[in-house]
């Protein structure tokens, strides 16, 4: 494990109005999250980071770490499990660190709609467009059309009487919305703590930071979680925070074939499958067998991966691939599968991928992104 340390800021202790508690908990769920859940190893090298710049240094009264542990446990963050005699986060810590990451993407977006998708067609929504047509029966009133409706009611009035009838109605159209079920796919891989980088951190944190989202904003959407190295498995919303790289290939065609038998019984007419990966497939199972090349994309390998990719595309299911590695040859392979499932494509760095992942989701539309 590596950190990058820099000078003490002012802004992480009392003059942002911080109190000891919430500065040190805001650095003690970014560590939880590094260290996949372990409290212990998480306080340890948050007390390393202490002693090394006496971040409690700036508290009055003498608030120190031990202070800060008994706050934890009293204030229900953390757990003592007399089984496994170990500290356990708790589903309130959980919940915490998703509302952390929401709020860290949404610093660099803006919101979105009221909850709902919008679409290329008219219909019943919520966001007005300037074409009206007659009112019919179960249309919001709030969506009347007050002027249009003003001169055909005076077409047949007189200055004597005004006559509203119900063929008089013009109401404004609005965009159309519909749900979507998503499946996330995080890549498990050895290589996404490899070369000195942590590429499984920022995944976790848009993977939580979407699921807030959905479970806030967008209760008709649905989101599975699905994780894959070796094979693919699904997951809860509350592991999300406690994932750990494995010693694993790449099995990107399980992957894909976990999530579409996931969509497949969903009843939505949207359905997505979004990928987050830094590598190569490199394994598959082949006949009950898992059959592995770490050595390059062997093509028996990716063609197993594109056929998968016409099968959801076929099922009207869209493939849409967050690649966090820029070489070449695996851009080239990322192509093949965008061709494949008629899907899209990003190749972004740790810091974009929140926002590409995002706006892909809310705006619900094809982007091109260099």
């Amino acid at each position: 494990m590596r950190f990058l340390y820099q000078e003490w800021n002012e802004r992480f202790g009392k003059a942002d109005g911080k109190s000891p508690f919430d500065t040190l908990y805001d650095l003690f769920q970014e560590l939880l999250t590094i260290s996949g859940g372990d409290v212990s190893q998480a306080l340890r090298w948050l007390n390393d980071i202490d002693k090394e710049y006496g971040i409690t240094d700036q508290f009055d009264d003498g608030y120190g770490m031990g202070d800060f542990i008994d706050e934890l446990k009293n204030r229900g963050y953390i757990r003592f499990d007399d089984e496994e005699s170990v500290m356990m986060p708790t589903s309130k810590t959980d919940r915490s660190i998703r509302e952390k990451s929401l709020r860290e993407i949404f610093r660099q977006l803006k919101k979105g709609g009221k909850g709902q998708h919008k679409t290329p067609y008219t219909g019943r929504g919520l966001e007005r467009q300037p074409e009206t047509r007659k009112w019919s029966p179960g249309d919001d009133i709030g969506h009347i059309d007050s002027t249009g409706t003003l001169m055909n009611m005076l077409q047949h009035s007189s200055l004597d009487q005004f006559q509203l009838r119900e063929n008089d109605l013009e109401v404004h159209d609005t965009d159309h919305y519909t749900s979507a079920s998503t499946v996330l796919l995080i890549d498990l891989s050895h290589s996404m703590i490899l070369y000195g980088e942590d590429r499984i951190t920022p995944a976790k944190k848009v993977a939580m930071a979407l699921s807030e989202m959905i479970m806030r904003n967008f209760s008709n959407d649905s989101l599975d979680i699905v994780a894959f190295g070796n094979e693919a498995w699904k997951i809860e919303v509350k592991d999300l925070p406690y994932l750990k790289v494995g010693p694993y290939h790449t099995n990107t065609q399980h992957g894909l074939e976990v999530a579409r038998s996931i969509l497949q019984r969903k009843k939505f007419s949207n359905k997505q499958i979004f990928m987050i990966t830094d590598g190569k497939p490199s394994c598959m199972f082949d006949n009950g067998t898992l059959y592995k090349n770490s050595f390059g994309l062997d093509r028996k390998i990716v063609n197993k991966v594109l056929d998968e990719a016409v099968i959801c595309r076929r099922k009207q299911i869209d493939i849409t691939t967050f690649m966090i590695a820029r070489d070449p040859y695996l851009q080239n392979f990322v192509r093949e599968l965008t061709d494949a499932n008629k899907g899209r494509a990003y190749y972004s760095n740790l810091n974009e991928l929140g926002g590409y992942i995002f706006e892909d989701y809310i705006r619900n539309r094809r982007k091109n992104v260099q």
